[in-house]
């Protein structure tokens, strides 16, 4: 705790510490206040309050000044402290009157700080992104062909409907009812889907349309949605932070808590969960949808659905969704967000859906109207062979679909269990495997500082060419105002077995050579030396080649 001297008159007020703090801060380093958003509080808020705010602030600033990873997070535009002192104005981050940037996801802050360190799409086969977001898109046994060509009829040069196209919505209702409800009375139809541009579309339009109400999420939980609720803010955060001793479970009891005593009007959650790997299934997703019939809205990101790997032969081919415990299609405040990206793996055709009821349609109609304008006319008629309900039938019952899973899900199985038998002869187990997705949650805890944390491990690893994503992506904290130190997400990276064995081969030699280096040498000559511009890397090339 900084010591506050008092004022002149010999008696300390909590304004007159306020400004002593503020006024010592500045004078012995300038920067962390100059460089954080500021809000005035309320006039009739207790300034003690913003006093303890501002010494906790100085204490944890100083401790992220010890480590040049965490500087670089933080000189990026977007990801400074917000909300906590009045907003002041940093020229390099408004360069434009009233532009407010809300930070960067996860994955383009690390392909930025990549390129900063030589990587280019043009050289990508040269590096190993394991932080890639994305499933691998060739080939793989046993799964069908991939696509070659799209067709483009005429009409298709029009403008779709903001809904999306009529057959790609019936062909997504039918597939949701033959999977997961056959024998109920309350069925999907077209008037339940929304085709989206992508799973962020989907998402920024169901939160566009949401009034002011308490958001209930559990970290570690996908990155994106921190932009999220600091782009919407009607959209209040209230988190819980899972336990590694619970294998980040779902906090179903939690979440039930929070509901009855809090007044949370909506949960958000992906699921299976994206990094952990773990999945809400059975009892525990079915009660989860209950939650749905007493007032409250519950939003899954089930872009995952299909990637599950069970321990024995006959439960291949099954997958995950709400869709399964729903009752009544157009009563229950259940929202499901899937598309082609990573069940299919397609990710660059950017087609998507929203599923939940007919009201809700609606609303995404309009907001899509003025966010995104809607999916790519041509690649949703590409689409609907691939969900098409007649051939589904055809195949007895998902029939195709169901080997589509198989392939996908003994292929990738195989690539988690080849990283993670790496992994521990690199004497780097995995507290809890993952049983889903295609992510893995490492705990560097028992690395020595500084390879311990996230940022500084990436950083590391970016001088071997290859790109992992720290943990403090994870920790969804809109306001940025949690010392990094203190992320219950800080001594993780999420590891992607997205790509190719080889690739991930790779990057697993590249962390190999960082622990090698670490036992040869000593950690002196980590924690620094981080390049920070493109332009350095183009000056280095430069003088290389002269």
């Amino acid at each position: 705790m900084l010591d506050t001297p008092p004022p002149r008159s010999g008696r300390s007020t909590p304004l007159q510490s306020f400004k002593d703090i503020v006024s010592n801060s500045l004078k012995s380093n300038p920067l962390p206040l100059l460089s954080m958003h500021f809000h005035f509080p309320h006039p009739h808020l207790n300034i003690s309050h913003i006093v303890d705010q501002v010494r906790d602030v100085m204490k944890h600033w100083k401790h992220e000044k010890e480590s040049e990873a965490h500087q670089i997070f933080r000189n990026v535009v977007g990801h400074q402290p917000k909300g906590v002192l009045p907003q002041t104005t940093n020229p390099e981050e408004e360069t434009v009157p009233g532009i407010e940037h809300p930070g960067s996801t996860g994955v383009i802050y690390c392909s930025d700080r990549a390129m900063a360190n030589g990587f280019s799409y043009s050289s990508s086969q040269e590096w190993a992104n394991l932080g890639q977001g994305a499933p691998e898109v060739g080939p793989i046994p046993g799964a069908p062909p991939r696509p070659d060509s799209i067709p483009v009829p005429l009409d298709s040069l029009e403008y779709a409907p903001t809904t999306g196209v009529k057959a790609l919505r019936e062909a997504v209702a039918n597939l949701y009812n033959l999977t997961y409800r056959e024998g109920k009375a309350s069925q999907y139809t077209y008037e339940n889907v929304c085709i989206v541009p992508g799973g962020r579309s989907g998402l920024s339009r169901v939160a566009a349309v949401i009034g002011d109400v308490y958001t209930s999420y559990q970290i570690p939980d996908y990155t994106a949605y921190d932009q999220v609720l600091s782009a919407f803010r009607r959209l209040v955060p209230v988190p819980t932070a899972l336990d590694s001793k619970n294998k980040y479970k779902f906090d179903l009891e939690q979440a039930k808590k929070d509901v009855r005593n809090q007044g949370i009007a909506v949960i958000l959650s992906s699921n299976p969960r994206n990094p952990t790997g773990q999945v809400i299934k059975g009892k525990d997703l079915k009660e989860l949808v209950d939650l749905s019939r007493e007032g409250t809205t519950l939003i899954l990101d089930e872009f995952y659905s299909w990637y599950i790997y069970p321990d024995r032969d006959s439960d291949f081919g099954n997958s995950i969704s709400s869709a399964k415990y729903v009752e009544d299609v157009n009563e229950d405040s259940t929202i499901i967000i899937d598309g082609l990206t990573k069940n299919w793996r397609l990710p660059g055709w950017r087609i998507c859906w929203v599923v939940g009821p007919k009201n809700l349609i609606t609303a995404l109609s309009q907001s899509g109207s003025f966010l995104d304008g809607g999916a790519n006319h041509p690649m949703q008629l590409a689409a609907i062979p691939l969900l098409d309900p007649e051939h589904v039938r055809k195949e007895k019952v998902s029939g195709d679909t169901f080997h589509r899973k198989l392939a996908l899900q003994k292929h990738f199985k195989a690539k988690r269990d080849h990283v993670l038998k790496r992994l521990h002869e690199l004497h780097l187990d995995v507290d809890v495997p993952p049983n889903s997705t295609f992510y893995i949650w490492l705990n560097l805890e028992r690395l020595p500082a500084p390879l311990n944390n996230g940022l500084t491990f990436f950083e590391e690893l970016l001088k071997e060419k290859t790109i992992v994503i720290p943990g403090i992506f994870f920790d969804i904290n809109p306001a940025h105002r949690r010392n990094l130190f203190n992320s219950p997400c800080h001594h993780f990276v999420r590891l992607s077995f997205g790509p190719p064995i080889e690739d991930l081969d790779r990057g697993l030699d590249a962390i190999d050579r960082v622990l090698k280096k670490a036992r040869k040498t000593g950690m002196q000559a980590f924690g620094q030396g981080y390049k920070t511009q493109v332009e350095e890397v183009i000056k280095e090339q430069a003088i290389s080649i002269g």
